[in-house]
């Protein structure tokens, strides 16, 4: 059984924790320090790289993660092609959350509200 670091800005939801489980041997969730995840959650948008401010995450994740260690990656689309790369070349296996995307409409008023809810569907390897 395996530890799934969580590299993201949600709190993962019962329904991935039971599929983590099942589908990845995962035994243990870890959440990111609230230094990194403040780092992770804010990635300033002005940086034309990304390489030295990943550092920090980067020298977490290879200190506590095992080979074999399950890396759930998702945020902005540099960074994360970044982590998993980076989570790749050390041995951990990332994946992301695959969402089913559910949309519903009503009449309010003579205006159309639609509602979009995000329903987890499986983790898929990158």
């Amino acid at each position: 059984m395996h530890k799934m670091f969580l590299i993201f800005s949600h709190k993962l939801r019962e329904e991935q924790k039971e599929d983590a489980t099942t589908s990845l041997n995962i035994k243990e969730f870890v959440e990111l320090p609230d230094k990194l995840q403040e780092l992770w959650s804010n990635i300033p948008a002005e940086l034309k790289s990304l390489d030295r401010y990943l550092l920090p995450l980067q020298r977490y994740i290879d200190s506590n993660a095992l080979e074999g260690d399950v890396i759930l990656i998702q945020g902005d689309y540099g960074a994360t092609a970044l982590m998993v790369e980076f989570c790749k070349e050390k041995g951990f296996v990332a994946v992301y959350s695959t969402t089913k995307r559910e949309v519903k409409e009503s009449l309010e008023d003579n205006k159309v509200i639609k509602t979009s809810t995000f329903k987890h569907v499986i983790f898929r390897g990158y």
